[in-house]
């Protein structure tokens, strides 16, 4: 391409020490100048492209078998461009939130494992982490296929890694892992907008979405429109309590705030002191007719998690926890004298509300100029029943379709074997909406990479207290919504981690054992290996003698028998009633392949095992594998 050499490039996948997927067509693709033709090489293998209009190019070049390395070759008149100890194998996505992100370095027995990460065969790439409120075609940050080595392997995801090199001790074949995940994301960010349309309640969101992405300004304000209909529904609001309105009076339950702000639980206050939830904050700025004449940015500094704000009743902004607060302001909002400023601080773990450093918040004008943020604050509780308001759709990890956009997209049309997913987490407070939205990403997932794309779940692992007695569970009813949704896909497979958790931290440490879940799922799932992709599965529940009190539980995938650690029956079975709170503990015994249960439940209709965020469980087949959570009912 004589004069214009660097017109051509090879898409950033496709560099040295990439793997590229085994026994399927390989799409290869990249830029060019508008109608160049490009001739891409591989091994023995030829194809030809010609770029479009906008300078994109894509080939197809024939399936290979495992093996390498090669090197990959795109042409096009004097220019050439190559990815050099290229490996032909199976490839991996890896996804999820903080515990598929959770590196090498923070598990188990970290230094010997580092040091022992010496494996030429498995290579890893990691999707920076950046959201985007449109689908991108490139990555907004540097990505670079890394062989696996002590030096590298440390910042890697530790479940995928695992998973890999468990892999390879039965599918002798090179391994790609490409993780993308970020740490709270919810899996509403992780699914296209196309997606989550069809599962439906998402089109105020995603119409705001869109328009975002050319007009933030405008976008910020519709969306303040939105939230004000969320929170005229909720229960306990009445009607005219609107405090982002310029004209609203504060009553007698708004409380003077420390000048200082910071964290509420902080502020000796009773009711704030162990409180997660939400805080109305409320201030006035005095501005003069200059001042409120230029352009102006707000910057709020720290909030922990999330705010929702407005300037004189307008929505101007809303971010997560960790994003800059710096919210432009439109023409024309601000004027001489009093303007309302408002903040709706919503906090669900540990510390929340506005809390940063005073100097960090202020109004900042064109001039240089600015008005700290130091004045009068007031401030209301929000009670819990109001609930959980929804959430601003460009945020990253929290938004809509944004970590699709930035962190899935890019990948393009790459082949994958499969894929992993760790998450839910985030997702533990609407646990019945997890079920569409889990489908929706696994059948996203398929749409862009494959009908048949396997799909390997980790389940959530135990975390929290122990429960003394039965209880409710959103955590309990996630792990039951991922269970049926596996059961249901024969595509899909199911890592049980309820015992490996860790009650005092979300992170457990042993993800060694995961990553051996995780390959035994893939083993049968994916390659067809008859074996148990996980451990003893329920088939059925029925009552067993003539009051109806007792209950057997019939179970399958049991590899050398049922067993119970610790004690002579298995601890963690629950009989329930039809009505809320019946559920009771459950006397267990084990008989062949079934757990016969007893309890002081009266015509029990349902059996629940392991029902907890953190429940005691001690049902394993001979294979040391553990009976997942479940609930079923009884016929």
């Amino acid at each position: 391409m004589a004069g214009d050499a660097g017109a051509l490039r090879l898409h950033p996948m496709f560099q040295d020490h990439a793997v590229l997927q085994r026994d399927q067509a390989i799409r290869v693709w990249g830029e060019a100048r508008p109608g160049d033709e490009v001739t891409v090489t591989l091994a023995k293998s030829r194809a030809k492209a010609r770029a479009d209009a906008s300078g994109h190019w894509q080939a197809s070049l024939p399936a290979l078998k495992a093996g390498g390395p090669y090197t990959l070759t795109a042409s096009s008149g004097d220019a050439t461009r190559s990815a050099g100890d290229v490996l032909v194998g199976d490839v991996w996505l890896c996804s999820g939130q903080s515990n598929m992100e959770l590196q090498v370095k923070r598990t188990l027995n970290s230094r010997a494992e580092i040091a022992d990460a010496d494996n030429d065969r498995i290579r890893m790439l990691k999707v920076g982490q950046k959201e985007s409120v449109a689908p991108r075609y490139d990555f907004a940050l540097p990505v670079q296929w890394q062989k696996t080595n002590p030096e590298k392997v440390p910042e890697f995801s530790a479940a995928c890694y695992y998973f890999a090199r468990e892999l390879q001790k039965t599918i002798d074949v090179p391994m790609g892992l490409v993780n993308s995940s970020w740490g709270g994301s919810r899996i509403e960010t992780w699914i296209s907008a196309e997606a989550l349309r069809k599962v439906g309640g998402y089109d105020d969101a995603l119409d705001v979405l869109a328009q975002y992405a050319t007009d933030p300004l405008a976008a910020t304000a519709s969306w303040g429109e939105v939230w004000a209909k969320w929170w005229h529904g909720r229960p306990g609001v009445a009607q005219g309590d609107e405090p982002w309105r310029a004209d609203y009076a504060m009553g007698k339950d708004w409380r003077a705030a420390p000048r200082e702000l910071g964290a509420w639980e902080t502020w000796g206050v009773p009711e704030l002191a162990d409180f997660n939830g939400m805080l109305w904050y409320r201030t006035t700025l005095k501005l003069t007719a200059e001042q409120a004449a230029q352009d102006a940015v707000l910057a709020l500094g720290t909030v922990d998690e999330i705010d929702m704000t407005w300037v004189n009743g307008r929505g101007v902004g809303s971010a997560y926890i960790g994003e800059k607060r710096e919210y432009p302001l439109p023409r024309g909002l601000l004027h001489a004298g009093d303007n309302t400023l408002v903040v709706n601080a919503l906090d669900t773990y540990v510390y929340g509300g506005i809390t940063g450093p005073s100097s960090t918040r202020a109004l900042r004008f064109a001039d240089g100029s600015s008005l700290p943020l130091d004045g009068a604050w007031r401030y209301r509780i929000v009670p819990i029943a109001v609930g959980t308001p929804p959430l601003a759709p460009w945020m990253s990890a929290s938004g809509k379709t944004t970590l699709y956009n930035g962190m899935v997209a890019p990948l393009g049309g790459y082949g994958f074997r499969g894929a992993l997913w760790y998450q839910g987490e985030s997702n533990t407070g609407d646990p019945v909406a997890y079920r569409g939205l889990l489908r929706a990403y696994r059948d996203d997932l398929r749409a862009h990479y494959g009908a048949d794309l396997p799909l390997l779940v980790a389940q959530l692992a135990g975390y929290g207290a122990a429960s003394t007695r039965p209880v409710e569970s959103g955590w309990a009813e996630l792990r039951e919504v991922q269970r049926e949704v596996v059961d249901e896909d024969r595509h899909s497979g199911l890592a049980v981690a309820i015992d490996i958790g860790d009650r005092y931290d979300i992170h457990p440490a042993n993800k060694q054992e995961l990553g051996r879940r995780l390959a035994r799922a893939a083993r049968h799932v994916v390659y067809g290996e008859k074996l148990p992709a996980s451990g003893p599965v329920p088939l059925s529940a029925k009552r067993i003698d003539s009051d109806g009190e007792a209950v057997a539980v019939a179970f399958g995938d049991i590899t050398d028998g049922l067993v119970a650690y610790g004690a002579e029956g298995p601890i963690g079975f629950e009989l329930c009633g039809s009505e809320a709170g019946s559920c009771r503990y459950a006397e267990a015994r084990i008989r062949s392949k079934e757990v016969v249960l007893r309890a002081p439940v009266a015509n029990p209709v349902r059996v629940r095992y392991g029902w907890a965020d953190s429940p005691v469980v001690t049902l394993f087949d001979g294979a040391g594998l553990p009976a997942g959570p479940f609930e079923i009912d009884i016929p």
